[in-house]
């Protein structure tokens, strides 16, 4: 059984001098951004585009969410895998989960907001529309930090982004184990079937992921002003292996609820592996996929494949 090491992942600063294209600190900033991803598979983002009253204001607005009636909070369902309620599994007693599809559009946070609010809320909607978009313009500077550090022209960059992102949010609540014998385990050990994911939590700790070739798993600090920026299958895939997916999990440790915001990117249409990430040294690994296919095929027939299956759905 591997051990836990209470460590930092690698920081970055998404401050606007780093995160400025043509700035002096740009690519400096693009290269750390990928360093990390292919040996870590995340990093942590120093981030001030949710402001402290927007991160109080949505992490507030989880707790009213989740405190519904389960009745009400199973009524989100999607013919998406893993896009609507997750909960009352015996195997993760302490995991509750809600999604919002089409995130970064009001109609997206408008629909799921009546779904749980017939009367309205608009707070919540404003609130968590208000995150989506900001969480989701820092998900967008990565992915071109990504494609400028491997060489990748713009064009091609606009061309695999401009309304071709499909983003999730997950609100998720994980209670502390409420008898001396319960399982601390918040969610077991898996990767992501996305793009990219970006994680935002509470002043509760929990999170924990596994580097490349790594023996350990790794736990930090996490900030108000930071989130965790983790690649999914459908980014190692895109890579053609050279960026890390990395297995995580959540470990509560005191009896606390950990309250966490995932944005999940998938890339709808057909996904091309670059050829500039194609050479003699990198044959290429994988054929021409779908994101929400990969995902499909992750949760096929009622069976989840916790591990990295981009492998097996789309492998040469």
């Amino acid at each position: 059984m591997v051990s836990q090491a209470f460590s930092k992942l690698p920081t970055v600063n998404f401050g606007p001098e780093n995160s400025t294209p043509g700035s002096g600190s740009w690519a400096p900033t693009c290269e750390s951004v990928r360093h990390a991803l292919e040996e870590y598979g995340c990093f942590v983002a120093e981030y001030d585009g949710v402001c402290s009253e927007l991160h109080g204001a949505v992490f507030r607005a989880l707790e009213e969410l989740f405190d519904l009636p389960i009745e009400r909070k199973a009524l989100n369902t999607s013919g998406k895998p893993y896009f609507g309620y997750v909960g009352q599994i015996p195997e993760i007693p302490l995991y509750e989960s809600m999604g919002m599809d089409e995130a970064n559009t009001l109609e997206g946070s408008q629909s799921f907001t009546s779904l749980m609010w017939p009367n309205g809320n608009q707070h919540f909607c404003e609130t968590v529309y208000a995150y989506a978009k900001q969480v989701a313009e820092l998900e967008q500077t990565v992915q071109r930090m990504v494609f400028e550090s491997y060489g990748i022209d713009k064009k091609s960059f606009d061309s695999h982004n401009i309304e071709s992102t499909n983003y999730l949010v997950r609100f998720t609540k994980y209670r502390g184990p409420q008898m001396n014998d319960e399982p601390n385990v918040g969610l077991t050990s898996h990767t992501d079937k996305s793009f990219i994911t970006i994680l935002h939590q509470n002043q509760v700790n929990g999170l924990e992921v596994m580097p490349r070739n790594g023996d350990e798993w790794i736990g930090f600090e996490q900030l108000p002003s930071s989130f965790v920026v983790m690649a999914g299958d459908a980014f190692l895939a895109w890579s053609n292996n050279r960026i890390h997916c990395p297995p995580h999990r959540v470990v509560m440790r005191g009896d606390k609820a950990r309250y966490s915001l995932g944005l999940f990117s998938f890339k709808r249409g057909t996904i091309h592996i670059p050829e500039e990430l194609i050479d003699d040294e990198h044959p290429q690994q994988f054929k021409p996929f779908d994101n929400l296919g990969l995902l499909s095929f992750a949760y096929e027939n009622g069976e989840v494949r916790p591990h990295c299956c981009a492998k097996e759905y789309c492998g040469v």
